[in-house]
C-alpha cells in the first residue's frame, strides 16, 4: 500500500508539472498579471496558392508569438474564406468574432468603405493590407487612417517593366491581366501606372486586355484561347503580364504554347506575383514557358530565421494540403503574410489593454528585420526599398541573369545594402547576361512582325512614276520576271542593310496614286511602302513616315528665252574692275621707269625741267603704246622694259577682243516665266504629275483644273512645251533636279520654292520598323552613301558645255599673273639699277650739300647751349631755359635761325 501511495504522490506530482507547463505553452493565465485576449482576423481565398501560402505563415507567426510573448496577452486567429467583397468579410469578422484587427487583401477603396460604417466600433480597426498598393486609386488616395500596407508599392514593378522594356529597345508592348478584385478598378490603375513609366524609356502600351478571374470562368481554356487568338494576329509580339494568379498563368502559358506564341519573334515578361510563385510550380509545367523573364522580389534566403520558416512551412504546407503537387516553398506573399501578423502580435504585446486606436500607432511604430526585409512604416506604408532578381525560365526550372533596383538598375556585383544581399551597378549594356527567348534562340526578338509570323514584308512601290529615276519598274515578258530598281529602291536597300536585324521583304508593283498606296499601308493591304513619296500632313493621318532620305518642295520649271539689255558701258564689263586698275598702275609704271632710266643716261629728250616733268611722264605712257612718241629711246634697258610690256599688252588685247565679242553677240537668257501669280492671272496651263500630290496642290493654289495638265513621264514635259500646251510645269525639287539634268538647253527654274518635309518610306500607324528605318537612314545619311547614290544615279548630267549664261561676267587678273608678273620683275629691276645710277651721278652734290647743313645745326646748338649755361645760377627747368632764349632780340633771334636754316 505504502508503494502504491508514493506511486500516485509521484504521478499527481508529474501531472500537475505537465499542466504547469501546458499552461505556460498554451498562453494561460497566471496568478502574476491580467490576461489580455487579443482577436486578429485574416480575409484569404484558400482556392489560391496565395491564399493557402498566407494561412499557413499566419499560423506559424501565432505559434511563435505564443510560444514566445504568452505571459500576460494571447493571440487568437479567426480566418475568413470566401470569394465575396472583403468589405462584408470585414465587417463579418469586426461583427461577429470582435476581432482587433484584420489582415487581407483589402484595396483603399474596400478599407474605406469599411470604415465609413455607422459603427463606431469599426472605425479604429486596424486593417493590414496585403493587397500592393496604387498610386492610381480613384478613391481615397491617402486611405483611412486605419489602413496600413504591408505589400510594396507597384510603382517599382512598373518600374523594372520599364527598365527591361527600354534596355531591349520594345517601343511598343501589349498588356494582359488578370482582374484580382471585381469591386475595386486598382486593376486597370496598373495601365496608366505602366504607360507613365514606359513614356520614359520611350515605348508604349499599343493594346491592354482584362481577364476575369479564373474561378468565374466555367470553360478557361477555351477563353484564354480564344483571346490569345485575337492577339497572335497583332504585330506587336511583346506581352507583359502585369499581375495574375499562379494558376491563370500556367493556364495562359499552356494556350499560348498550343498557339505557336511561344516560339521565335516573341517575348513574355511576367512579374513579381506569378515569379515568386515558380519555386513552387512542378518541372513539367514550366516546359511551356520556355524563355520567360520575369523578376520576383529579391530576399535573404542565407539568414537563421528564413530558414527555421522554411522548415515549418515545408512541414505544415505539406499536412494541410497534400492535394497539392510541387514543392511547397513559401514565396514573398507567405513571408510578407508572416512579418504582418509578427508586427501586429508585437504591437498588441505593448499595450496594457485592447485599444483599437493605440493599435494603430502601435503597429505604425514597427521597426525590426522580418523575414521579407526591414518592417517600418512611413505614412502609412511599409518603407522597404525592394530589390528584385532579374530570371529567366530555362528547362524544367529558371535562373537569375541579374538584378535590378531603383537606385543602381541592373546590376552584377555584389554588395550589401539595407540588410539585403544585392547588385549593384550602372544599368548600362551588358549588365543583363546572355538570355535564352522563346524559340530557343539568344539573339534578342525585335518584338514585332508585319506581314504574319514568317512572311516576308510586302512592300509596294509606285509603277506608274513619272521620274523612272527614282522607281523602276520593268517587265520581262522572255523571263517572266518584274525588276525594280531606281534611286529610292536603292537607297531602301542601303538603309536596311543597316537595321540590328534581318528584314525579309518582297517589292511588289502599286498601280494606283500616291496616296492611293498611303492608304492601302493603313488598311493593311500593303505592309510598307517604298518610292518617291513627298511626307504630307494629309498622309499622317493613314500613316507613318521615316526620317526623309532626300530633301524636297515644290518648284517651278519653264522655257528660257534670251534677254536684250542694252549697256552703256558694256565695253567695259570684259574685264573685270580689278584687272583694269592693275593695268593702269602697270602701264604707268611702264612709263616712268622708261623715263627715269633714259633721263639718267642723258637723253636729252628727256631733260625736260621739274614743272613739265610729271606731265612728260604720264603723256609718254600713253604714247608708246602706239609709238606715238616724239622722244626716242637710246638705252638697252628701256628697250628691254618697253618689249615686255607691249608683249602682255598684245595678249591682254586679244583676250579683251574675243570677250567682248561673246559679250555683244551672245544672247543672255532668262525665264519665260517669273511668278506663279502671273500664271494664275493670265489662265495659262500649267502641267504636273497626275499621280502626285500636285494636283491637289495647285488647286489650292488658285489654279484651275482644266488648266492643269496631267503628265505622266518625264519625257512628256519637253513635247507639252514644244506644243504650247503648258507654259510652266510644277515638279518636286529632286525630279527638277533630274529634268534640268537631263534637258539642260533651254529650262530653267524660275519663282519661289514651296518648302516640303522631303522624300520619305511610308509605315502603318505605330510600326516599330518606322523608328528603327529612320534610324538607319540617319546612319546612311551622315555617312555620305545617299549623296553618292544621289551622283551616281540622279544628277549624270548630258550637256557637253556650259552655256553662255554660266560664264563669268569678266576676264580677271589670275588670267594674265604670269606675263604681268615678269613684267613687273623686269621693269622694278630696271627702276632700282635707275635710282643706283641717279644716286651715284649726284653723289658730290648731296655730299658737300649735307656737310654744310651739318656745320649750321653744330653751331646754332653750341650757340643754345653757352647761353643757358652762363645765365642760369641754379638749377632750373628746361622751361627756364627756353624762356631766356625767348628774351633775346627778335633780329638776333631769327638771324640764328635763318643760319640754321
Amino acid at each position: 500500500m505504502r508503494t502504491e501511495a508514493v506511486l500516485l504522490t509521484l504521478l499527481i506530482y508529474f501531472l500537475l508539472a505537465a499542466f504547469s507547463l501546458a499552461s505556460k505553452k498554451n498562453g494561460l493565465p497566471r496568478d502574476d498579471c491580467n490576461m489580455i485576449m487579443w482577436r486578429i482576423g485574416a480575409i484569404i481565398d484558400p482556392t489560391r496558392r496565395v491564399g493557402k501560402e498566407q494561412k499557413v505563415a499566419m499560423e506559424i507567426a501565432v505559434d511563435d508569438f505564443n510560444g514566445q510573448y504568452s505571459k500576460c496577452s494571447q493571440l487568437v486567429f479567426n480566418f475568413a474564406y470566401s470569394h465575396n467583397p472583403a468589405t462584408s468579410l470585414a465587417t463579418y469578422l469586426a461583427d461577429k468574432k470582435q476581432v482587433h484587427a484584420i489582415l487581407g487583401p483589402l484595396t483603399r477603396q474596400e478599407a474605406a468603405l469599411f470604415s465609413d460604417f455607422d459603427d463606431e466600433a469599426y472605425k479604429g480597426i486596424p486593417i493590414i493590407s496585403l493587397n500592393p498598393a496604387s498610386t492610381y486609386s480613384t478613391v481615397l488616395l491617402t486611405g483611412p487612417p486605419s489602413l496600413i500596407q504591408m505589400s510594396n508599392d507597384v510603382n517599382s514593378q512598373m518600374q523594372c517593366f520599364a527598365a527591361l522594356i527600354g534596355y531591349f529597345k520594345w517601343r511598343k508592348v501589349i498588356a494582359l491581366y488578370e482582374i484580382s478584385n471585381r469591386f475595386s478598378n486598382m486593376d486597370s490603375g496598373l495601365i496608366t501606372h505602366l504607360s507613365d513609366s514606359l513614356k520614359v524609356v520611350d515605348s508604349s502600351v499599343e493594346h491592354h486586355l482584362a481577364f476575369p478571374p479564373l474561378f468565374s470562368l466555367s470553360d478557361s481554356k477555351s477563353f484564354i484561347r480564344e483571346e490569345l487568338v485575337k492577339l497572335r494576329t497583332r504585330n506587336v509580339k511583346v506581352f507583359v503580364v502585369l499581375q495574375c494568379s499562379l494558376d491563370f498563368g500556367l493556364v495562359l502559358f499552356e494556350m499560348a504554347k498550343e498557339l505557336g506564341m511561344m516560339g521565335k519573334d516573341y517575348v513574355w515578361i511576367i512579374s513579381d506575383n506569378m515569379a515568386s510563385l515558380l519555386d513552387s510550380v512542378e518541372p513539367s509545367f514550366l516546359l511551356n514557358m520556355q524563355g520567360v523573364i520575369g523578376f520576383k522580389a529579391n530576399v535573404n534566403e542565407k539568414t537563421e530565421s528564413f530558414r527555421e520558416f522554411n522548415v515549418k512551412f515545408r512541414r505544415k504546407y505539406r499536412s494541410e494540403y497534400p492535394e497539392d503537387e510541387g514543392y511547397p516553398s513559401p514565396s514573398l506573399y507567405a513571408l510578407k503574410a508572416y512579418d504582418a501578423t509578427w508586427a501586429t502580435a508585437k504591437a498588441m504585446q505593448e499595450l496594457s489593454k485592447s485599444n483599437s486606436s493605440e493599435l494603430v500607432k502601435s503597429i505604425l511604430l514597427s521597426d525590426f528585420e522580418g523575414l521579407s526585409g526591414s518592417v517600418s512604416f512611413k505614412n502609412g506604408k511599409l518603407y522597404q526599398n525592394q530589390t528584385y532578381r532579374i530570371i529567366n525560365v530555362f528547362g524544367k526550372s529558371y535562373r537569375e541573369v541579374s538584378f535590378w533596383s531603383p537606385e543602381f538598375g541592373f546590376s552584377e556585383v555584389l554588395a550589401e545594402y539595407n540588410g539585403v544581399k544585392l547588385k549593384t551597378g550602372n544599368g548600362i549594356q551588358g549588365d543583363l547576361g546572355s538570355i535564352l527567348w522563346p524559340g530557343g534562340t539568344q539573339t534578342v526578338p525585335k518584338g514585332w512582325t508585319i506581314g504574319g509570323q514568317g512572311k516576308p514584308l510586302k512592300i509596294g512601290v509606285p509603277a506608274r512614276g513619272a521620274f523612272n529615276q527614282f522607281v523602276s519598274v520593268n517587265f520581262n515578258q522572255e523571263r517572266n520576271k518584274t525588276t525594280i530598281g531606281g534611286f529610292s529602291v536603292h537607297v531602301f536597300e542601303v538603309v536596311v542593310k543597316q537595321l540590328p536585324y534581318h528584314l525579309p521583304y518582297v517589292l511588289v508593283p502599286f498601280n494606283g496614286t500616291y496616296d492611293e498606296m498611303v492608304i492601302g499601308v493603313s488598311n493593311k493591304s500593303l505592309d510598307a511602302a517604298v518610292g518617291d513619296t513627298d511626307i504630307l500632313a494629309d498622309r499622317y493621318a493613314y500613316a507613318e513616315f521615316s526620317q526623309p532620305y532626300i530633301d524636297s518642295g515644290l518648284v517651278m520649271v519653264v522655257t528660257e528665252r534670251p534677254r536684250l539689255k542694252i549697256h552703256r558701258f558694256i565695253v567695259i564689263k570684259a574685264f573685270e574692275l580689278k584687272l583694269w586698275i592693275l593695268l593702269v598702275v602697270m602701264n604707268m609704271s611702264t612709263g616712268v621707269v622708261i623715263w627715269l632710266n633714259e633721263y639718267v643716261n642723258g637723253n636729252p629728250d628727256f631733260s625736260d625741267p621739274f614743272p613739265q616733268l610729271i606731265g612728260s611722264m604720264l603723256w609718254f605712257s600713253v604714247t608708246f603704246l602706239s609709238f606715238s612718241q616724239r622722244e626716242s629711246i637710246k638705252s638697252n634697258l628701256s628697250r628691254l622694259v618697253l618689249a615686255t610690256w607691249l608683249c602682255v599688252v598684245v595678249v591682254v588685247a586679244a583676250c579683251f577682243t574675243a570677250k567682248l565679242s561673246s559679250i555683244m553677240t551672245v544672247p543672255r537668257l532668262e525665264p519665260s516665266v517669273l511668278n506663279v501669280d502671273y500664271l494664275i492671272k493670265t489662265n495659262a496651263a500649267v502641267g504636273c504629275n497626275g499621280n502626285s500630290f500636285i494636283v491637289k496642290y495647285l488647286v489650292n493654289l488658285q489654279f484651275k483644273p482644266e488648266n492643269i495638265k496631267k503628265i505622266s513621264s518625264i519625257s512628256d514635259y519637253p513635247k507639252a512645251f514644244e506644243k504650247g500646251e503648258i507654259s510652266a510645269a510644277f515638279l518636286v525639287a529632286p525630279h527638277a533636279k533630274v529634268f534640268l539634268a537631263k534637258y539642260c538647253r533651254g529650262y530653267t527654274k524660275s519663282g519661289p520654292v514651296f518648302k516640303l518635309a522631303g522624300f520619305g518610306f511610308v509605315f502603318p500607324k505605330g510600326s516599330p520598323l518606322a523608328i528603327d528605318i529612320s534610324e538607319a537612314v540617319l546612319k546612311v545619311s551622315q555617312s555620305g552613301e545617299i549623296n553618292q547614290l544621289e551622283e551616281q544615279m540622279l544628277i549624270s548630267s548630258n550637256c557637253s558645255s556650259p552655256s553662255a549664261e554660266d560664264q563669268g561676267p569678266g576676264l580677271g587678273p589670275e588670267l594674265f599673273s604670269g606675263p604681268l608678273l615678269i613684267s613687273g620683275v623686269i621693269c622694278g629691276t630696271v627702276f632700282l639699277i635707275s635710282v643706283a645710277r641717279l644716286v651715284r651721278k649726284h653723289r658730290q652734290y648731296l655730299s658737300s650739300m649735307i656737310a654744310n647743313n651739318a656745320k649750321r645745326v653744330l653751331r646754332w646748338a653750341s650757340v643754345v647751349v653757352t647761353q643757358c649755361y652762363t645765365r642760369i645760377v641754379r638749377p632750373r627747368s628746361v622751361r627756364d631755359c627756353n624762356a631766356v632764349i625767348d628774351q633775346r632780340p627778335n633780329n638776333q633771334q631769327n638771324g640764328e635761325i635763318t643760319e640754321v636754316l
